[in-house]
């Protein structure tokens, strides 16, 4: 899936084995839920397996899927290991450490509350499909993984962790585009409460002091040196950040979280919002 960028990929495709059924589609730039919402209702697999343009997928990323799908019931969502291969970049470390940190938590302390981000995500097809996908009229590509995540639990199903289904994640990231990142992540939260509210699980959930605690500190917990110190400074202020957008975006927006807009459905197909995020490629295999 091309998400209307200028150079769409064509000779990536053509290049591929005359075997592998591939095929790319080009969409007007909605974002990221959009068009994977598009390749979803096009792909004819039992299974969809989720990537993004800055990421590579290892090589045996499909023989990891298809050993899970193998010996599993068949009626969860897996979410794989994503690992950050700009090792030298410490703003991408960062991002990626507080990813790891929180599905550590919500793995453990906070089950109920998993979510796995969608560059290194494998989801039933049908399952996807019957619970309206993500949620196309979040106004940034924020959170549209989470919320999709916890719609999926809500519905009685299962998430698991398979740490052999690898990505490689290349994000390059400078203070500025970090805080933006961030920032924006924050002001994404606000429809991610919304649409709790909407669903009736109530809008705002705020962890106990021990999580942020352990977010922070999470890096020391790797290593003791000056970089961990750097990437602890780097995960405080992503909070920071993430704090300022959702009160930025609130009141943008109006204070008040309205829980009555309906939740939008694959079915209704509806038209997309303008979105704030660049275009950009998102694959389905």
């Amino acid at each position: 899936m091309d998400d209307g960028s200028p150079t769409p990929p064509a000779d990536l495709v053509a290049s591929m084995d005359p075997t592998v059924q591939a095929r790319l589609v080009t969409t007007r730039h909605a974002g990221p839920a959009t068009a994977r919402n598009t390749g979803a209702r096009l792909a004819q697999g039992r299974y969809l397996v989720f990537t993004d343009d800055d990421c590579m997928p290892h090589e045996d990323w499909l023989r990891a899927i298809d050993r899970w799908i193998s010996s599993s019931s068949g009626d969860a969502a897996i979410g794989g290991h994503t690992v950050n291969v700009l090792t030298e970049n410490a703003y991408a470390a960062a991002s990626q450490g507080i990813i790891d940190y929180l599905y550590q938590y919500f793995g453990g302390y906070s089950a109920a509350r998993r979510f796995f981000t969608s560059n290194n995500l494998v989801v039933p097809r049908e399952e996807f499909l019957s619970l309206g996908g993500f949620n196309e009229t979040f106004a940034l590509a924020a959170a549209e993984d989470r919320d999709f995540c916890e719609r999926w639990l809500e519905s009685g199903k299962r998430l698991e962790y398979v740490a052999d289904v690898v990505v490689s994640h290349a994000h390059i990231l400078s203070f500025a585009r970090f805080n933006r990142q961030h920032f924006n992540y924050g002001r994404g939260a606000l429809d991610l409460h919304r649409s709790r509210a909407r669903r009736g699980g109530g809008s705002l959930k705020i962890e106990p002091v021990g999580f942020y605690a352990g977010l922070v500190a999470y890096p020391l917990r790797q290593s003791r040196s000056w970089r961990a110190a750097h990437l602890t400074f780097l995960h405080f202020w992503s909070q920071v950040a993430y704090i300022s957008g959702y009160f930025f975006e609130r009141l943008r927006r109006g204070w008040a979280i309205d829980a009555t807009r309906s939740e939008p459905s694959l079915a209704d197909n509806p038209g997309a919002p303008e979105r704030t995020d660049s275009g950009s490629v998102r694959r389905i295999a």
